[in-house]
């Protein structure tokens, strides 16, 4: 059975914040819960899905900042790359340079590495290191579904920054073209911010990656 994928535009920086739920199970994943929270939980008792996990593409402020209101508010374990601890840790200076209030501190309670399963009730994925954008920038992808959640590692045409500390355009662009291209054309994939894709259309036509 397909993943039903709701989303929400949350925040300023108007990041999809993703419920991905499995039907049978009616479990589900929270992904990048920036802000927003209020309207993230009507969505989640409109679908009647119970939250396994949230889960963080990579650990900007944006991504994250609403993340320990969650944990409490939904009692779900929170699940980062390990490559962004620092970068989680810096949270108070990420508010500072972008001129947000300061936000709490979360807790991680799974710390993810490339190739980790991701089990959602019937559904298999796995974790995909794509740094570049971020040291810990991950991908989860589900290849039985055919789809792939990108954070900002990879937007329709474009690609997430690289001049942010920890930051690397070799990297990025290596991680768009050794991970996600060779995942297949006909992969759907969701981005950190705007509208979803297809890879095999970015592969042919993202100008800075192809």
């Amino acid at each position: 059975m397909a993943l039903v994928v709701e989303s929400l535009v949350v925040g300023p920086f108007g990041v999809n914040a993703y419920l991905v739920g499995e039907p049978e199970s009616r479990s589900a994943l929270l992904i990048d819960p920036g802000a927003d929270l209020k309207a993230i939980a009507v969505l989640l008792e409109k679908t009647g899905f119970a939250l396994a996990a949230i889960v963080t593409t990579h650990a900007h402020i944006d991504h994250v900042a609403a993340v320990a209101e969650a944990k409490r508010r939904f009692n779900a374990p929170y699940w980062l790359h390990e490559a962004d601890k620092g970068l989680l840790g810096a949270l108070a200076m990420q508010a500072m340079m972008f001129g947000f209030p300061e936000p709490e501190l979360p807790e991680v309670d799974r710390w993810l590495t490339d190739g980790d399963p991701l089990e959602l009730g019937k559904a298999a994925g796995r974790v995909l290191h794509t740094p570049g954008h971020s040291p810990g920038g991950c991908c989860l992808y589900f290849p039985d579904e055919k789809l792939v959640f990108t954070g900002d590692t990879l937007f329709q045409r474009s690609i997430g920054r690289s001049d942010l500390p920890g930051g690397s355009y070799d990297e990025l662009a290596r991680s768009v073209r050794e991970r996600l291209f060779t995942l297949g054309d006909e992969v759907t994939f969701y981005p950190g911010h705007g509208p979803s894709g297809l890879i095999g259309e970015e592969r042919r036509s993202n100008p800075y990656v192809r």
